[in-house]
């Protein structure tokens, strides 16, 4: 088992251990330890088997026999008994915002709540607002949460369902009976998070295609299974649909099912204009009958581009089709320069082993380099948060020595900048004096605590931070985690305005559980003058391929290459950067 995996592991015995009413003593042992090692930047297996592991600072002999035994197995006894003890519906009530285990020992022991079922009933019934340490506030929080926890649950992240989209995709091309396949609907408009998936394929053979596709590895139910149409439900709930359709209609079927519903209304409305009417079967005159056998097409369509030409549109690109103005400027001919994944140079905001990331210095720079970036940021957290083993004064300016060291030396072509994720602090202070910022290369500002601010409240402490010299760029602006917990109250225009006028940056966070900030606000702002940077707030080496899904959301937001501060090459980063 790797260290990352065996970290999560110590963590969710400390929670299940919280849940139970055990010694806290030997909850923080659990805590303690899963910090200390995800700290550890030398290879865990040289130090298991050096017996060195023990020497580390909170980690004791207990926990070495543990993590040694799931570093060699991926096992561990005491693991498996006691997430067997503790009741999978009360486990459950973890997933619900705002509820830690100490909450939920606490409804179980008083109010006898042991499913998120019992929960929301309690919640109605007024039962938690009266219990000591909760109020009427929570108890609305909590209808809040449980109610957002099932609409989430029929959605999945973006970056979720390509992962089990493009091989599909990939493999129906290979099928000899397939001409053409595509991925369509919101997968393929690459909105932030996707209900189902949809499959077009054009093929004259449609019987073996849709054989195929219902025995796919990992389909758990088969939802149906016709001559034209299937539908499948995954492991891990996301479904899908496969339509098969003949060579001719395959461009207007594609048009058609990637929507979105409010473009093609849009598109059909525009046919019905000239004549014609619109739909996944073709282009046709508005007066032939659909019964009509000798019905043909107004256009043969080879692309979805045909349907636009036919139409007097210029080609809208699928993350587009939003309706937002984008028909009126496809008329006019007249879109932006679209980002692409080969413009991005580095990344900023990636964190190491220092703080709360999986792996060391030197392998994220590696794995930057591999993916051929010039540069590479590191901003580790700071000393408030805590909880991620954020790097007090000491620890950081050692971490900036390492890195001028590190660039000193010539061992990577990848040149690394000294920064740091500097908390904002309730009042809007940083936590962090302006000297020991004014010693890094720049600085990411970012809120992760004192959430539930008014949004007069949290509007004032952003742009304290803004307005602070040494800030470069303000991180994950609204502080959301899709499908998970939303966004903070905060007045974003207000916040924009704000960094244009403090020449600061707002991040376009790519975390696929970020996304943020929303690409529904970033055309305005970058044609007011807002310059943002695309960052993967990478956490392993893994997660530094994330920033493929902020190109994404900045093709949705029209964002284009000038817009992005790391579309630069590195010599004007550091003019930029005043290094």
């Amino acid at each position: 088992m790797e260290k990352s995996e065996i970290v999560g592991v110590l963590e969710e015995i400390s929670e299940l251990l919280e849940l139970k009413g055990e010694n806290p003593f030997k909850v923080r042992a659990y805590q303690s330890g899963a910090r200390a090692l995800e700290s550890l930047e030398e290879d865990l297996g040289t130090v298991i088997e050096d017996k060195r592991l023990g020497q580390i600072k909170g980690i004791g002999k207990a926990l070495v026999e543990k993590i040694t035994s799931l570093h060699e197995t991926g096992k561990l006894a005491y693991y498996d008994e006691l997430k067997a003890s503790v009741p999978e519906s009360m486990i459950e009530l973890l997933t619900i915002p705002n509820l830690g285990p100490k909450k939920i020992k606490k409804l179980h022991d008083e109010l006898g709540i042991d499913s998120i079922d019992s929960l929301k009933a309690a919640c109605e019934a007024g039962k938690v607002a009266d219990l000591a340490g909760f109020g009427a506030k929570t108890e609305s929080k909590l209808l809040t949460g449980i109610a957002n926890r099932v609409a989430y649950q029929a959605r999945h992240h973006w970056w979720t369902a390509a992962t089990v989209a493009e091989p599909i995709v990939e493999a129906l091309r290979e099928l000899p009976e397939v001409d053409r396949a595509e991925a369509a609907g919101s997968l393929r408009r690459k909105r932030e998070t996707v209900g189902d998936l949809d499959f077009i394929v054009a093929s004259k053979t449609p019987k073996p295609v849709m054989d195929w596709f219902v025995g796919l590895e990992g389909v758990e139910e088969v939802t149906a299974h016709g001559q034209t149409k299937s539908s499948v439900r995954f492991q891990g709930g996301l479904q899908a649909d496969l339509r098969v359709v003949p060579p001719e209609q395959f461009a207007f079927a594609l048009l058609h099912f990637t929507g979105s519903k409010e473009h093609n209304v849009h598109m059909r409305q525009r046919a019905l204009e000239r004549g014609w009417s619109l739909s996944e079967w073709g282009l046709f005159d508005k007066d032939t009958k659909a019964d009509d056998p000798d019905r043909q097409s107004v256009i043969q369509a080879e692309s979805e581009a045909d349907i636009y030409a036919k139409l007097g549109l210029k080609f809208v690109p699928p993350e587009l089709r939003e309706d937002r103005d984008e028909i009126a400027v496809a008329e006019k001919g007249d879109f932006p320069k679209f980002l692409e994944i080969e413009d991005i140079k580095g990344v900023f905001h990636n964190h190491t082993t220092a703080s709360d990331g999986h792996n060391t210095l030197e392998e994220m720079v590696t794995a930057a380099q591999e993916l051929g970036f010039e540069y590479l940021g590191i901003a580790d957290h700071s000393k408030a948060s805590f909880q991620a083993n954020g790097l007090d004064e000491e620890r950081l300016a050692a971490q900036i020595e390492k890195i001028s060291e590190l660039n000193a030396s010539g061992k990577f072509t990848c040149h690394v900048f000294a920064g740091s994720e500097v908390d904002i602090l309730k009042d809007g202070s940083l936590d962090f004096a302006d000297d020991v910022l004014a010693s890094l290369d720049y600085v990411v500002a970012s809120v992760h605590n004192s959430l539930t601010l008014s949004e007069e409240e949290m509007t004032k402490r952003i742009i304290r931070a803004i307005e602070n010299e040494h800030v470069t760029m303000l991180g994950h602006m609204t502080g959301r985690l899709l499908l998970k917990r939303e966004a903070y109250a905060v007045n974003i225009p207000k916040v924009i305005d704000a960094a244009i006028a403090n020449d600061t940056i707002i991040e376009l966070n790519a975390n696929p559980w970020r996304l943020d900030l929303d690409w529904r606000y970033w055309r305005q702002a970058v044609e007011k003058g807002l310059l943002t940077s695309i960052n993967p707030d990478a956490h392993d080496t893994d997660g530094l391929g994330l920033f493929v899904a902020g190109v994404n959301v900045a093709r949705k937001g029209w964002i284009e290459p000038k817009h992005v501060l790391n579309t630069r090459p590195l010599a004007e980063i550091k003019t930029y950067l005043g290094l």
